[in-house]
């Protein structure tokens, strides 16, 4: 009895001490969780901040350099052309390579391209800087997201991340917008793109302490040979097509506002693209292990996603540009005052992303991206209706849309990114981060050129409004459909 009695303080303490290294344990784990959110999501920011970084100096850059028109459309669009053109390609390098790898390579390409920029002696030396800064995103944007999901393995927890996640571009778009005219103004253009020097460079040092390595490890093919270094097989004749094809259809969009739509300039890039597409579609419906699986495709929760991200974003930068335009050219305000009148806009987006994750776990994804798209497109049509009178005060005129659109904005971003990427295994993270970004692209890209086409700016602003409201309906009606991706 006196020996049962003597053990009973020592299973005590052997108890409480095996869950004090069970809170410890995960104290550590939600620390390293933590910080890797902070890089990754810092990367995020800063791959779509980088898109954005010269679109307020780009008259200083033409008068530096004394540019047509045409050059600064092209200088514009460099670094979303390679963006949008190689993102598919880098979803598979992660997937096949490992996703802390290909960042680590994705990260050094832009931190030399964007070393190289702001020592650019003229125009073809930063166009092929913005052209490598655009290939670097492109590699890292799918694998920070497929090292995400090694970070956050749980499907509970890899929802609350996205959740956030989904916000963080339009963050990065709007801090590009305001950080641009601030930097810009006090110092030079050249200043922007320290920004991404600095980041990416912080990232490649604390990458391998902060990041899982996620190098796959006895991956085998569809038809169930092992695919060399152990990883899917690379599709390459399916990734030569979709890189050519989304680059020239996407060209062939931008120069519309520099060539009329029947000009060879837009109809020789843009139907061969067209043609290059169908090709790849084409070519993936046969291959073995296709770059992008035609049955990543069939849920239909998944497509009204990646249309709301596609739809919202490019709502997000037909603001920004009818805005900064309309301020300055219009009104007559500075590059500084005229980033200034964006701040409500970015306090509203990070009001609106905070509480985007929390309405998400109570109220569910496509609820949360049906409202946030409805109460953008309301944003939308407020700033047509009043917003461009320039005799309108920017109180009613401007602040009540600048509001209300990122309102919407952030809520839909952080829905749709939870629904684009629900249910997609870890094998194939790197694509699912390649198809939501590919969509994030299109939006600036090909629906922004086809949205300016309409006539007027407030048509163009009404116009996606319109749209914004139609595709909410749309997914507050939706259910899930088709099998998931295998």
């Amino acid at each position: 009895m006196t020996a049962v009695d003597g053990d009973e303080p020592s299973t005590t303490n052997a108890a409480s001490t095996t869950a004090a290294a069970v809170r410890q344990a995960r104290q550590v784990q939600q620390s390293r969780q933590r910080g890797a959110f902070v890089l990754l999501g810092s990367v995020q920011a800063t791959l779509i901040f980088t898109l954005a970084a010269i679109s307020v100096p780009l008259p200083r850059i033409g008068r530096e350099f004394g540019l047509q028109r045409s050059d600064l459309i092209l200088l514009s669009a460099a670094y979303g052309l390679t963006f949008a053109g190689l993102l598919l390609f880098g979803g598979r390098l992660a997937d096949r390579y490992g996703g802390r790898r290909t960042l680590t390579a994705g990260l050094a390409l832009l931190a030399a391209a964007s070393a190289a920029a702001p020592l650019a002696p003229g125009f073809e030396a930063l166009l092929a800087a913005r052209f490598a800064q655009g290939a670097g995103a492109a590699l890292s944007a799918p694998a920070a997201m497929a090292v995400l999901r090694a970070v956050f393995p749980s499907p509970a927890a890899h929802g609350r991340a996205m959740a956030t996640w989904g916000g963080l571009s339009v963050l990065g778009a709007t801090a590009g917008n305001l950080l641009s005219g601030v930097i810009s103004t006090l110092l030079s253009w050249r200043w922007n793109f320290a920004v991404p020097l600095l980041v990416a460079g912080a990232a490649l040092a604390f990458a391998p302490r902060l990041l899982p390595d996620t190098t796959p490890s006895g991956d085998t093919t569809p038809s169930g040979g092992r695919s060399p270094s152990g990883g899917r097989a690379l599709d390459l004749p399916g990734a030569f097509l979709a890189t050519c094809g989304i680059t020239l259809a996407s060209y062939g969009l931008v120069v519309t506002d520099a060539h009329p739509w029947a000009s060879p300039g837009v109809l020789v890039p843009l139907l061969s693209g067209a043609v290059l597409l169908a090709a790849f579609w084409g070519v993936e419906r046969r291959a073995r292990d296709p770059l992008l699986p035609p049955r990543f495709l069939l849920d239909r929760r998944r497509v009204l996603a990646l249309s709301a991200i596609a739809l919202t974003a490019c709502g997000t930068a037909l603001t920004f540009v009818i805005l900064s335009l309309h301020l300055q050219q219009d009104r007559g305000w500075s590059a500084l005052r005229t980033s200034a009148a964006f701040v409500p806009f970015a306090v509203a987006l990070l009001v609106s992303g905070r509480a985007a994750g929390p309405l998400i776990g109570r109220y569910g994804a496509r609820a949360v991206t049906a409202a946030g798209l409805g109460v953008g497109g309301a944003g939308l049509v407020l700033l047509a209706l009043g917003g461009l009178d320039a005799g309108t005060p920017y109180a009613y005129g401007l602040l009540p849309g600048l509001v209300l659109l990122p309102l919407g904005t952030a809520a839909s971003f952080a829905g749709a990114a939870v629904l684009a990427t629900d249910g997609v295994p870890p094998g194939q993270a790197g694509l699912a981060g390649g198809v939501m970004n590919t969509a994030m692209e299109f939006g600036p890209t090909v629906l922004f050129a086809v949205l300016l086409t309409l006539g007027g700016d407030a048509s163009s602003l009404a116009a996606t409004g319109a749209a914004l409201a139609a595709l909410a309906a749309l997914t507050a009606l939706s259910r899930r459909s088709g099998p998931r991706p295998s």
